[in-house]
């Protein structure tokens, strides 16, 4: 019995497909025989030339559609359960045009086959075909069905390093490789590595014949440009895409399973990130003491991630959520040597703050704490107003009482022309800043207070990313507010590496605006999430797809589109080419208008705070515009 085996499945690709085309020939006329058999009671076999032509017209009219339905380039040891659909078609199918064969041979010939014989051929058939390769399967490979350790998988770029991924691959010995896609025309057919090349249009024929569920592009080489437009053509058919590094992240040539990730949304964004200067990074951290607020969230958390690896001689981690500052100052604890100060305390606290730059003496602040979930602020106007305006006031204050040569404001590109409670407070945030650097410059202190203006960083606390990634977890729908509606995005790393840099080119009183590319389609976004999860979406066009899309509507205070200057052609260029100035700007006082402000927030009128707040940043525009 071993040995049949081992002579079978020992077999070249093609006589296999002979052998299985013999046996459904003779299958398919094994049971139109037993169909007349069952409906007559007569087990006797064909006795005439007739009776042979009848029971043979099952094969030579069923075994044209079985070769165009591809029952034949499916591979039996790999076999996956839907391909049993895919067998009912083909015998459904090929029934239909038995029966209109045997209907218009019986006008000229005036025989006549009984109704019930077709329908017993066609469950016969169908029993005989898809049986036949299952029980094949089964005991021929009875372990490939392990799904464990067969998962099905295609490697995109057929070149030197696919061999390589595919070697390592068998090794480990928890994936299969059914294929290889690649561009190049002439490898199409051709084996590599004893692993058929395919075109990338395959990708559809792939999952459903061979029930491929993932594609590894494994060309170090590819540019994010050339990424994107794998991703968008074969990103739709349902199968998960991931990747190996680049190629600067390999070593001694080799490729190891465990190098193999998921593709991040940020490369498929339309930015190309530039490297950091080290001197900038350099002249900002090292040997300096830094105060971070906001240590915890999205954006000081990674700033401290950044600072800590540039040998500062002290980092104060200043936080209000015990969680979170418990959280980064484990994280950081111990890592080259830094000394770590976590502070537990709110920016409204005007004591706390105090105490903390007297104790500390930090030569640099990033001052990254603020609210920004734009409709909780639309909601608790009063409490938006309190953290980002007066908390901003006093960080500020404290670091030119206390000497801080750097103050560096993070800012958001929603203060532009602000429409909600959120942009509105940054935009005070930012002339709080530009008011006090002139105070500096005026006292000759030689302090530099900057800010920094930028927009979404992806994966940040409250952004879409997320959210869309839990959407897509529990199954969809995920929810836009406008599917025309356009935001900038960049990672977060990279948002980090720049601030540094740009607190670095300051020279007081400085509004940074970080270089965000192109505005993406929040829909595009969503999109493409739901393709690099391995899922399609669901349409009109595709009602079959997994993933809804649902239109919300937009939400109090929201914008279609967010601006990153009040006047693109006065924007100043800097050495770095992500980082560009804005022009100074003859702002107006906000003394005045800061007490009436926080006597409306002390009072709790809501109406009053926000008439205030927007009715300051209407002339402040005016005032620019002019």
């Amino acid at each position: 019995m071993l040995r049949i085996i081992s002579a079978i499945t020992g077999l070249p690709r093609f006589w296999k497909r002979v052998v299985i085309l013999s046996f459904d020939a003779c299958a398919l006329a094994a049971t139109l025989w037993a169909s007349f058999a069952l409906r007559y009671g007569q087990w006797t076999p064909p006795t005439n030339l007739f009776d042979f032509l009848l029971i043979l017209s099952a094969p030579l009219v069923a075994i044209p559609i079985f070769v165009r339905l591809g029952l034949y380039r499916a591979v039996i040891r790999y076999l996956p359960e839907r391909a049993l659909w895919t067998t009912i078609q083909a015998t459904t199918l090929a029934t239909l045009c038995w029966v209109l064969v045997i209907f218009l041979s019986q006008i000229s010939l005036k025989f006549v086959v009984p109704r019930s014989v077709p329908i017993l051929y066609w469950a016969l058939a169908t029993i005989a075909i898809g049986g036949s390769r299952f029980i094949a399967k089964k005991l021929l490979w009875p372990n490939s069905g392990n799904r464990q350790q067969n998962k099905p998988i295609a490697i995109y770029g057929a070149g030197e390093a696919g061999a390589q991924l595919a070697n390592a691959l068998r090794r480990q010995g928890t994936h299969r490789i059914v294929a290889f896609l690649d561009d190049s025309r002439t490898l199409h057919g051709r084996d590599v590595a004893s692993i058929r090349v395919f075109p990338p249009s395959a990708v559809p024929m792939l999952a459903e014949q061979y029930g491929v569920e993932e594609v590894i592009l494994s060309i170090p080489t590819l540019t994010a440009a050339r990424r994107r437009e794998i991703v968008t053509a074969i990103g739709g058919h349902g199968v998960k895409i991931r990747t190996v590094p680049p190629v600067t992240d390999l070593v001694d040539g080799r490729y190891l399973v465990s190098q193999i990730r998921e593709i991040d949304i940020d490369e498929l964004l339309g930015r190309s990130s530039v490297p950091p200067v080290p001197e900038l990074l350099r002249s900002m951290i090292e040997g300096k003491a830094i105060m971070v607020t906001g240590a915890g969230g999205s954006i000081g958390s990674e700033l401290c991630r950044l600072i800590v690896k540039l040998a500062p001689k002290s980092l104060i981690l200043f936080e209000a959520n015990e969680f979170a500052l418990y959280k980064i100052e484990r994280e950081l604890s111990g890592k080259d040597a830094t000394n770590v100060i976590p502070v537990l305390g709110s920016i409204v606290d005007r004591q706390r703050v105090d105490i903390c730059m007297g104790q500390h003496a930090p030569d640099v602040v990033f001052h990254a704490a603020a609210h920004k979930h734009v409709p909780l602020i639309e909601a608790n106007a009063l409490e938006g107003i309190r953290n980002n305006v007066m908390g901003t006031r006093i960080v500020v204050d404290a670091a030119y009482a206390h000497g801080v040569s750097t103050f560096v404001l993070i800012s958001s590109d929603k203060a532009v022309r602000p429409t909600n409670v959120m942009g509105a407070t940054k935009r005070w945030a930012e002339l709080i800043v530009a008011q006090k650097a002139l105070e500096a410059a005026s006292a000759g202190t030689g302090q530099r207070l900057t800010a920094v203006r930028f927009g979404n960083v992806l994966g940040s606390n409250g952004s879409v990313v997320p959210l869309f990634k839990e959407q897509i977890a529990k199954g969809g729908p995920v929810t836009l507010t406008d599917p025309t509606m356009t935001r900038y995005f960049m990672s977060i790393h990279e948002a980090s590496e720049l601030i540094v840099q740009a607190g670095a080119l300051s020279h007081g009183g400085d509004i940074f605006l970080l270089d965000m590319g192109s505005p993406v389609l929040i829909r595009d976004l969503a999109e493409n999430m739901i393709q690099l999860a391995g899922l399609t979406v669901r349409s009109a066009d595709h009602p079959d797809g997994d993933i809804d899309i649902v239109v919300t509507g937009k939400r109090p205070g929201e914008k279609m589109f967010e601006e990153l200057f009040y006047d693109d052609a006065s924007v100043e260029t800097t050495d770095h080419p992500k980082i560009r100035r804005s022009p100074k700007e003859n702002t107006i006082s906000i003394t005045r208008p800061y007490a009436e402000l926080m006597a409306w927030v002390e009072a709790q009128d809501e109406a009053k705070a926000r008439d205030c707040l927007f009715k300051v940043i209407a002339v402040e525009e005016t005032k620019i515009s002019a």
